[in-house]
């Protein structure tokens, strides 16, 4: 297996455009808000114009290095797989990232352009889950947790490869474990909620 394009794919995702965007308007994501380099975080501080430029950013983080290792890599049986552990390097990266001492963030908007990738119906199908669960609980947090629980499911009814969806249960499980302290504050009624920001 080609080790180039993972490591491409870990080193792209690593980088922290949220932190970037945020420098650009003139402070340190992450001494606002949550304090997350994430889209969501820059959205809430920053405004939805500058948290859509990041989530755009971070969702090519997953999707370009991908697409350029299927562009590059000859058919092979190991291909696939390459390609999809680019992906996940990516996500890895965004999580972990190596200019930012391996903290990063949460992985979903990355995730989005690896699974855009590889199957943008699933993708089509995990927003409709994303927005209507977001809508009724008002938690970016609970949609973030539900697509990603079930994209592996949404992967087997489509016909993925198994890459694909053991791909997509490392990533759901990776977004789960960064999400550890939303979930507690969801389990004791501390989390965040754009309802309350509306109404506010």
């Amino acid at each position: 297996m080609n080790v180039l394009f993972p490591i491409v794919g870990y080193l792209f995702g690593a980088v922290p455009f949220g932190l970037v965007v945020g420098r650009m308007a003139g402070i340190d994501i992450r001494n606002e808000g949550s304090r997350n380099i994430g889209a969501t975080n820059v959205g809430r501080v920053l405004g939805k114009k500058l948290g859509f430029v990041t989530l755009v950013c971070d969702c090519l983080k997953g999707l370009l290095p991908m697409a350029l290792a299927a562009y590059l890599l000859p058919e092979s049986q190991d291909r696939d797989l390459t390609v999809a552990l680019t992906g996940l390097c990516a996500v890895i990266g965004h999580m972990f990232p190596v200019y930012l001492k391996f903290r990063g963030g949460k992985g979903v908007a990355t995730s989005l352009g690896v699974f855009l990738f590889l199957s943008p119906l699933a993708i089509a199908i995990s927003l409709t889950v994303f927005v209507a669960s977001v809508a009724i609980s008002g938690f970016v947090s609970v949609g973030s947790l539900l697509t990603s629980a079930l994209m592996p499911l949404w992967l087997y009814l489509l016909g993925a490869s198994k890459t694909s969806i053991v791909v997509a249960a490392a990533v759901g499980l990776l977004i789960w474990i960064k999400h550890h302290e939303n979930i507690d504050r969801l389990c004791h009624g501390r989390e965040k909620t754009w309802k309350k920001a509306k109404t506010e």
